[in-house]
């Protein structure tokens, strides 16, 4: 049936996906506008037998027969294109669901190749032996980085006694190197210079007191 509707040959029902997605169309649009020209008819119809519904009774049911014949090919027409877009639906669909598994099926076939020379066992071997490796190196960091590492053989409490001895060495020789302390008198006052009016008084009074020992001896001779 559709390839008398479509007018497909023998040798085209091998045609892709895509090219029956095109035809499909095409026919669509062909329909399409034969609906619009038998839609146009029918109005045309309808007007005449508007006209000569009193005039010419005759004329007027020839209106409505025709008006009635390009009704009945519109609705073929409807579910004709119905049909064709429930099929051409489908086929895109169907030539998407086909585009999605050729992907899938080139991305599976990348997948495998990428893992062909893969095997689980040695790629769970190799992590292990990465944890591993890092564990040492983690355990040989600790050991660089441990400030005590050079000295860990020695005595705390031994190294304290030994420190105690020293400062005690320390305290007997400065103990002994003590010298007796040194009383220190005060100073001695300086000659305070005495002013010149005090220097001219005691010279007045020292000459005065030589004046009384001559007349003394005078007065004892």
């Amino acid at each position: 049936m559709f390839g008398k509707i479509f007018g497909f040959r023998k040798e085209e029902s091998k045609i892709t996906t895509g090219e029956a997605i095109q035809k499909l169309r095409e026919t669509e649009e062909m329909l399409v506008k034969k609906q619009e020209f038998l839609e146009k008819k029918i109005e045309d119809e309808i007007r005449i037998a508007k006209k000569n519904g009193v005039a010419n009774k005759r004329v007027a049911i020839g209106a409505l027969k025709r008006k009635k014949r390009y009704e009945k090919q519109l609705q073929q027409i409807d579910g004709t294109l119905s049909t064709i877009e429930m099929q051409r639906e489908a086929l895109e669909g169907a030539n998407t669901n086909t585009a999605v598994l050729n992907t899938m099926s080139e991305a599976a076939k990348a997948l495998k190749a990428a893992h062909q020379h893969m095997d689980v066992d040695k790629v769970h071997d190799m992590m292990d032996d990465i944890a591993e490796q890092q564990e040492v190196a983690r355990e040989i960091s600790d050991a660089i980085s441990n400030p005590i590492a050079f000295g860990q053989d020695l005595d705390d409490d031994e190294l304290e006694r030994e420190l105690e001895e020293l400062e005690q060495e320390g305290l007997d020789e400065a103990l002994l190197n003590v010298e007796p302390a040194k009383t220190k008198l005060p100073d001695v006052p300086g000659t305070v210079p005495v002013p010149a009016e005090r220097r001219k008084e005691q010279r007045r009074v020292v000459e005065e007191d030589d004046d009384d020992m001559k007349e003394l001896a005078e007065w004892a001779s």
